[in-house]
């Protein structure tokens, strides 16, 4: 098991926590919680798969190239998900973080 932190500036604020996937299935969950005041997003990745440091610092830096990130906390448990699945349980747990 690795253990990865990595950090980003965020300007957007979400009004609620969220979770997307799974860890039981085999793939990863991803679990968030807003920080109204932080400005940063801090990203905390428990991942299966040593030496993926790089691939998921190139994840988050295609996302914060494509939307504004959120401020708060992010922390994924990851199993060996594939980066299309990682990308989307990302966005689909800051769309719920929008709604919830």
């Amino acid at each position: 098991m690795e253990r990865i932190e990595l950090s980003y500036p965020a300007s957007e604020t979400l009004p609620n926590k969220a979770l997307s996937g799974v860890v039981g299935s085999g793939d990863m969950e991803v679990l968030f919680a807003p920080e109204q005041s932080a400005g940063t997003l801090s990203v905390v990745i428990k991942t299966s798969v040593d030496g993926s440091g790089l691939r998921w610092q190139h994840l988050f830096e295609r996302l914060a190239s494509l939307r504004t990130l959120p401020a708060g906390r992010l922390e994924i448990n990851d199993f060996g998900a594939t980066p299309g699945v990682a990308r989307l349980r990302v966005e689909q747990v800051f769309e719920e973080a929008t709604h919830a």
